[in-house]
């Protein structure tokens, strides 16, 4: 019996050992890769080229639906199913936007998660309840009326700097994250403000909270403050 290759993308590794026994225990599933944060899960992904993809939405580095657009790019036959905490319509649709085939909820019976992967390696999209097909295609319709939406354009590069700025990594720090040189993240991160319309690295902080890019209880202003008071 071929069995489906999974790998799970998920910073807070008590939940990933969950899933990873509840996956290990169903003869259909081989757990291949582990992923503590948004970069690593789709490096991880290109590598091992596995069947599905379980991602948390809230990662360090670079959030879910980023990380989705990307595998997407990089790895086509992966399915995404989305494991988060988040029952909200936006989220979903944006979810499903970047390629995602399941959203399951956390609080979901855990048959559902396998239910998720299952229905999307046969290329059908999955939702867990209560959200329903009707209210996302409700939620489509009335954001086609809406302005454009200046984070969609943002490049891929910038969406990453975007995040990894706002948690409050310098120039150097991301530049060595990505790769690049800090004048090089100077230059995306410019860009990026400018469309986004921000001013400050504070209103690219709230931006990135109020976009769901960063959970409220990292308080990454408290942590900024206490990072400048350091180096003063």
């Amino acid at each position: 019996m071929n069995q489906t290759t999974v790998v799970l993308a998920e910073n807070h590794r008590i939940v990933r050992q969950g899933v990873r026994a509840l996956l290990e225990a169903n003869p259909k599933f081989s757990v291949v890769g582990e992923a503590g944060n948004g970069v690593e899960a789709v490096r991880l992904v290109e590598q091992l080229k596995p069947n599905a993809l379980v991602l948390d939405l809230q990662m360090p580095g670079l959030n879910g639906l980023e990380a989705a657009r990307q595998i997407q790019r990089r790895s086509p036959q992966t399915r995404v199913i989305i494991l988060t905490m988040h029952a909200n319509e936006a989220y979903v649709f944006a979810a499903f936007q970047n390629g995602a085939l399941g959203y399951v909820l956390k609080d979901s019976a855990s048959d559902d998660l396998i239910t998720a992967i299952t229905e999307a390696m046969a290329g059908r999209r999955y939702l867990s309840a209560p959200l329903s097909d009707s209210a996302i295609e409700a939620y489509l319709q009335k954001t086609k009326a809406s302005p454009v939406d200046r984070y969609e354009t943002l490049t891929a590069r910038e969406r990453e700097i975007l995040q990894l700025a706002a948690e409050s990594n310098t120039n150097a720090e991301i530049g060595r994250r990505l790769f690049i040189s800090p004048r090089t993240v100077e230059i995306h991160r410019t860009n990026m403000m400018r469309k986004l319309n921000l001013r400050t690295h504070t209103d690219l902080v709230r931006y990135a909270l109020q976009r769901g890019l960063l959970a409220a209880n990292d308080d990454p202003l408290r942590a900024t403050k206490q990072r400048s008071a350091r180096r003063g």
